[in-house]
């Protein structure tokens, strides 16, 4: 029975034995990125300027769907190495194939990865790298009072534009997934996802456009201006009250980067090795609440579509992530604690070790970190994402391995 104290031992073997494909995995997916990052910022300039903002969208959900394939194929690599895979081998369990895994991976991680906000960093590195590779014509123009592109790659989209792509993808969206719930073979799952990615970021600027216009009527209504003037008079007259929202603000960023973050990771991994499940029923199963679920589920359709409505961001946010936690409590609480642990320890880490080295080479020249900071932070982001990959892989071998031990099953998908 492995000891949940072992999770840092168990992934560092993981990551020794299995570092190089880690590392060739990683580096091709830099070079993916970058190639993607550059083209987005290059299309974005010369004539058909909305055809082109139609393209940079599209490289955005390509740069997304890259993260997706270099993330799955990292611990897809690691299958051989996991106790819990080869426990399955010698029950005469069939090994599944990296594609057949991303297909998938990918409609689950196209939810998780828009719900927690992962792609707005992609969006700042297409924001950053433009500003940077254009940094001189955005200069020019604001020398010469002259009104400049640079930088509006993402936001400058007409809204009919924005639209019409918004209508098309998500009719696509909406066959792939029909297809992908029929269990439909070929790359749908995978096609289910840059649906879903597209549906969102062409539909942005239309959705943003609609829904400005729609606060600015909101916010004149005198219903609300009365509401708003209540609030403000009641957060003046309570005393605790800037303690504690606060107290809460500062808090609750630190609990979601250590605890929350972790765990959507961690269903990520637990889906690409076979033991996911984003079913309300398997969270509540055994409990009074199952009971809710039976109701709900035997009402009327208007109802269900209703109750889907309304919980659906809440339900993709963290269902999955209450499923994660669920089957690594099956191992013990101390495993789920180990993992936050050495997941927050091995992030201040790489911050840690950054700063020390920049300290250590120092700079007497101009822009000198403008090319000596590339390196530095492709060799320590390497090294994170190598061993924050095999750390949740760890975590589930470790569940998955005291779970079969006892004599369960770690898997409800």
């Amino acid at each position: 029975m492995p000891s949940p104290y072992s999770l840092p031992l168990h992934a560092l073997r993981l990551a020794g034995k299995c570092a190089l494909p880690l590392i060739c995995w990683y580096a091709v997916g830099e070079l993916a990125r970058f190639v993607l990052l550059y083209g987005a910022v290059e299309v974005a300039y010369g004539d058909w300027r909305q055809v082109r903002l139609v393209g940079v969208m599209t490289l955005l959900t390509l740069i997304i769907l890259a993260a997706m394939t270099v993330t799955t194929g990292m611990l897809h690599t690691l299958r051989g190495a996991l106790w819990e895979i080869r426990a399955r081998t010698g029950d005469e369990v069939a090994d599944e194939r990296f594609f057949r895994t991303l297909d998938r991976v990918a409609p689950a991680f196209a939810v998780l990865y828009l719900a927690w906000g992962f792609h707005v960093e992609d969006a700042r590195d297409i924001y950053q790298m433009d500003l940077f590779h254009h940094f001189f014509d955005m200069t020019e123009a604001s020398w010469f009072g002259e009104n400049s592109d640079v930088g509006q790659g993402l936001t400058d989209i007409d809204w009919r534009v924005s639209l019409g792509a918004m209508v098309v993808m998500f009719g696509l969206k909406m066959l792939f997934a029909r297809l992908v719930e029929k269990g439909k073979g070929g790359f749908y799952g995978f096609a289910a996802a840059f649906s879903e990615f597209a549906f969102v970021f062409y539909g942005l600027n239309a959705t943003v456009a609609f829904a400005d216009a729609r606060s600015e009527w909101v916010t004149h209504r005198s219903v609300v201006e009365g509401t708003t003037e209540v609030w403000a008079e009641a957060q003046q007259k309570i005393p605790v009250w800037d303690d504690v929202t606060g107290w809460f603000g500062d808090v609750w960023p630190l609990l979601l980067d250590a605890v929350a973050v972790p765990l959507a990771w961690l269903t990520v991994a637990m889906l690409v090795f076979g033991a996911y499940s984003d079913d309300t029923r398997a969270l509540v199963k055994g409990t009074r609440l199952e009971k809710g679920v039976d109701r709900l589920e035997g009402s009327h359709d208007l109802t269900q579509r209703s109750f889907d409505q309304v919980t659906g961001g809440f339900r993709d946010r963290w269902v999955p992530l209450a499923n994660s936690l669920r089957m690594v409590f099956k191992a013990g609480a101390p495993l789920f604690g180990m993992m936050c642990l050495c997941y927050v320890g091995v992030m201040v880490a790489g911050e840690y070790a950054d700063r020390w080295i920049r300290h250590l080479v120092g700079s007497e020249a101009e822009w000198a970190w403008t090319y000596q900071g590339p390196p530095l932070y492709f060799v320590l982001d390497m090294i994170v994402t190598v061993l924050t990959t095999t750390l949740l892989a760890a975590t589930y071998d470790i569940a998955a391995t005291r779970a079969r031990l006892r004599g369960e099953s770690l898997s409800d998908a």
